[in-house]
């Protein structure tokens, strides 16, 4: 009884301690009467739920500690030999982006485990919309369109369909080389930022879809039935095929009068027309060395491939622009708020544009940081840094969000769809705690995922194809198996949301480039007019890259620039610090504990060997020629007269998987397979010519 007794007076005071109040005290209480026992459990289970949310809180610490609020990790589809041949945050393409071009607001995104103020978390296959929040409602999840920019009049007061093509050209051109004396291109290319949003929200219960999708959704039927697909598949190792799970976790957020209150995290994607102009030059290619050693790119290559990511410069006057590569370089500078600050100020948590909020939560009233005067911070817009009207402990009245999250936006919101955090906050006045007052606070997270350029091939139609709207109409185009050919019975009737081809072909002069098997979008297609004559389309989506134009080349289209999870970690910026110093030997030799030689017993690795294929002249898919890359160890095989097996760079939105030997006879390199097959499906010679 003695034993009983004791424990029963340590959970009471182990309650009492964590803020559970018991009216009537234990020890009045006969310890084995109904009452008793059922209080020893209340205190028991309340004491063991704030373990639960103290273990919570613990994981989600070492999450920020290890690193900073950004992209972790895309689904494995590679590997090889050595670690940098395995996805990372990229490989194949950054965020796993691909083309759904043929959709008229789709952008298509794969899924991706990402982590936000230390909730590490797994996507659905996302493909979201050119969404953003609702700019005169503050209504939870209320959103609109994003409009798209109009055609400009000198396009579209051309007398003729070629006339246009020309002038757009033009639009194009000055937007390429960045010259709006040429065309003041300015209006007609408006950047638009996409971003990620997670929040813990209080809908524990009915399954709530993140963000509207054309092709993807959460395929369960509530929480709990996701939570078990997700065990499922974890610990079998499988995989949804339509790539429509997500792991969410769940936490126990509060505690209320003994009553756990639990929190779903919830994620969505959204997007926010930019004030202003970006020019490209605020863009700088992030060097990838495990994605250029994988595939043999130099850093000009990799910028053009859909494996880049972009910093974005500090400020516009440290950049220039490099037309001849189609991006910016800019002096490396710390600073405490740039360019992607400014944009991101611009978004609105979810409260939405109307936002007005103001946090003086920890008795001091948040400040703009970049304001001569004190003016109070709208905490209900996205930001990394604020202010004090009083110094802290170490001297400094500007703060950061966080403790060591360089990338950690927040926005507060009054929604009730976001669970509270909850604090009871008391001043020490004379070594007691005195002025006790309850806070309530309701916070979400945000990241920059990419700055995509909407240009006027959205909103131009030069042959007025008519476009089908609503439920009703969506399969009209396709109706009687129509597939797009160019003939009156077999081509598109018309256009919908789905089939969004408006750009005629001749605009362009390639193929769309570097396809991916998750693209869905076509070179070309044919389209009945309102007169039923059928008419050569390309896409009028959103692309990564844009096929050739005549005159004006490869043009990106989208941008990404999200964070990465491992950069906050010192080791990465070590790495970091080491990669910037191979990299530029030179100007960093005086940082040498001892100068780089080449001279000596060092081992030096001999260079791949390069060839290249002959011109294909098939059309499909067009003039293009490959190279490939072998490494000297099997050159050396193939000079003996073995069978080296090589894959191509891709081309013309493919490559090829060659077998390849050397002709002692007429010393020539040649092709002995391509594809498993004799020759090259598109017209290469069993000829490859030795670059020196």
């Amino acid at each position: 009884m003695k034993a009983v007794i004791l424990l029963f007076v340590v959970g009471y005071t182990y309650a009492a301690h964590h803020g559970h109040h018991t009216t009537v005290p234990t020890t009045t209480l006969d310890p084995h009467s109904d009452e008793a026992r059922i209080r020893k459990l209340e205190s028991s289970l309340e004491s063991l739920a704030r373990q639960l949310m103290l273990q919570q809180l613990f994981v989600e610490e070492r999450i920020r500690s290890d690193g900073d609020s950004g992209i972790k990790q895309v689904r494995l589809n590679h590997k090889g030999t050595r670690t940098f041949f395995s996805n990372t945050h990229s490989m194949g393409s950054i965020n796993s982006i691909h083309d759904h071009s043929n959709y008229i607001t789709t952008v298509g995104m794969g899924e991706v485990i990402a982590v936000l103020n230390g909730i590490d978390f797994r996507t659905r296959h996302n493909d979201y919309k050119l969404r953003m929040p609702h700019p005169n409602s503050t209504v939870y999840h209320s959103t609109v369109d994003i409009p798209f920019p109009d055609v400009p009049p000198s396009v579209k007061n051309q007398p003729t369909v070629e006339k246009q093509i020309e002038e757009m050209r033009n639009y194009f051109k000055a937007w390429k080389f960045q010259n709006p004396s040429f065309r003041d291109y300015r209006p007609y290319f408006r950047p638009v930022l996409c971003y990620m949003e997670g929040a813990w929200t209080t809908n524990t219960k009915t399954l709530d879809e993140p963000f509207s999708s054309d092709r993807h959704f959460i395929d369960a039927s509530s929480w709990f039935d996701l939570q078990e697909k997700i065990r499922f598949t974890s610990y079998t190792g499988g995989k949804h095929n339509l790539e429509n799970f997500s792991f969410l976790p769940t936490t126990i957020i509060n505690m209320r009068n003994g009553t756990p209150e639990y929190a779903q995290w919830n994620y969505r994607i959204m997007c926010h027309p930019i004030k202003g102009d970006v020019p490209l030059k605020v863009l700088e290619p992030v060097d990838d060395l495990a994605t250029r050693l994988a595939h043999k790119y130099n850093l000009t290559k990799f910028s053009m491939t859909r494996s880049a990511r972009f910093h974005v410069a500090s400020s516009a006057r440290y950049a220039n622009f490099l037309p001849e590569k189609g991006y910016g370089i800019f002096q490396d500078r710390r600073y405490s708020h740039g360019i992607i600050d400014t944009l991101m100020n611009q978004i609105p948590g979810k409260d939405n544009y109307k936002a007005n909020i103001v946090d003086d939560s920890l008795g001091l009233k948040m400040l703009d940081p970049f304001s001569a005067t004190d003016k109070p911070l709208n905490t209900g817009f996205y930001h990394r840094r604020y202010k004090y009207d009083d110094k802290g402990a170490m001297g400094t009245k500007t703060n950061n969000r966080g403790f060591a999250d360089k990338n950690l936006w927040v926005a507060e919101t009054t929604s009730n769809r976001i669970a509270p955090v909850q604090l009871t906050d008391c001043q020490k006045v004379n070594k007691t705690y005195t002025k006790c007052r309850n806070i309530e606070a309701r916070y979400t997270y945000a990241i920059p995922l990419e700055i995509i350029y909407l240009t006027p091939l959205s909103s131009w139609n030069p042959y007025d194809l008519p476009f089908w709207e609503g439920r009703a109409a969506r399969y009209i185009p396709t109706k009687n198996h129509r597939n797009g050919a160019f003939n009156s019975t077999n081509a598109y009737n018309g256009t919908n949301y789905a089939n969004y081809y408006w750009t005629p072909t001749a605009f362009f002069s390639g193929t769309e480039l570097n396809h991916d098997k998750a693209d869905t979008v076509k070179n070309s297609v044919g389209v009945l007019d309102k007169h039923g004559n059928v008419k050569h389309l390309s896409a009028s989506g959103v692309r990564i890259f844009f096929p050739n134009i005549p005159g004006v080349g490869v043009l990106r289209q989208r941008w990404p620039i999200p964070p990465v999870h491992r950069d906050g970690s010192s080791v990465q910026k070590e790495v970091d610090a080491m990669k910037e110093m191979v990299n530029h030997i030179g100007a960093f030799s005086k940082l040498f504990q001892e100068p780089p030689t080449v001279t000596g017993t060092a081992v030096q690795q001999a260079p791949d060997a390069h060839f290249r294929t002959s011109l294909a002249t098939k059309n499909p898919p067009g003039r293009h020629y490959h190279e490939l890359f072998i490494a000297d160890s099997d050159y050396k095989l193939a000079l003996k007269g073995q069978t080296v097996t090589a894959e191509t760079t891709m081309e013309s939105s493919h490559t090829h998987m060659v077998q390849m030997s050397y002709n002692s006879h007429t010393h020539q390199w040649v092709i002995k397979k391509c594809d498993d097959m004799p020759h090259c499906w598109d017209g290469h010679s069993e000829i490859l010519t030795k670059v020196q």
